[in-house]
């Protein structure tokens, strides 16, 4: 029986105001996953003892990013809420665009450190050292060279809606015009390059958190 959609049960789907605490759990898992692999030594240490000494934090890095990626998809989502009406396509289309290229190519970064692992866990001869140290320069140049650039644009777009609809305050688009700058100009492996992004998140969260939690509505500042 198809139920009756004027019944006084149904109501509007809304956005719940915790879900902006997606933003704070991508941030902490994201960071982690990356501070788990960006710390183990590179030189003089070989590609394959590499993958070796730094399995276990390798394999914790992998269980960690797919529930980053569900976070971050969920900080999407609130994002999209607060725009609500003021939402611009163009911009929009960039926002979405770079936030969902990030999103692939850090998961598809980690699936080769998930690669470079069970590789060497088999101890296939055709698995060399020449490839295992190509398969980990892949993974780094992909972090640093299109997730990051990828990232500063996802912010560089979203700042600039700030901006324009005065739906956050002007010193978190100031914030965020500075971290995206960073993200696409710097080419760096330096770890707090890679966790600036990271960092942004968890402040932009908080601040949803702080201004939802004092009822300040969308357009307002």
């Amino acid at each position: 029986m198809v139920p009756d959609q004027t019944s006084s049960t149904l109501r509007r789907l809304t956005t719940p105001h915790a879900a902006a605490l997606a933003g704070v759990v991508f941030a902490v898992l994201n960071a982690t996953s990356i501070l788990l692999i960006a710390v183990l030594p590179r030189d003089p240490v070989s590609a394959t003892e590499w993958v070796r000494q730094g399995e276990a934090q390798i394999r914790v890095a992998l269980v960690l990013t797919p529930f980053a990626g569900i976070a971050f998809l969920w900080f999407l989502g609130v994002i999209r809420d607060r725009l609500g009406a003021l939402e611009d396509r163009f911009f929009a289309t960039v926002f979405y665009g770079s936030g969902l290229l990030m999103l692939a190519m850090y998961f598809a970064s980690m699936a080769i450190a998930g690669g470079l692992v069970a590789s060497v866990a088999l101890g296939a001869p055709a698995y060399s050292e020449d490839v295992i140290h190509f398969g980990r320069s892949v993974m780094f140049e992909t972090i640093n060279m299109f997730v990051l650039r990828m990232a500063g644009t996802f912010m560089i777009s979203l700042g600039t809606m700030w901006l324009r609809t005065g739906l956050m305050p002007r010193w978190l688009a100031a914030v965020t015009y500075l971290g995206a700058g960073l993200l696409l100009v710097v080419v760096s492996h330096n770890l707090f390059v890679f966790l600036v992004f990271p960092g942004w998140v968890l402040l932009v969260s908080v601040v949803y958190l702080q201004r939802a939690r004092r009822g300040i509505v969308a357009g307002s500042t």
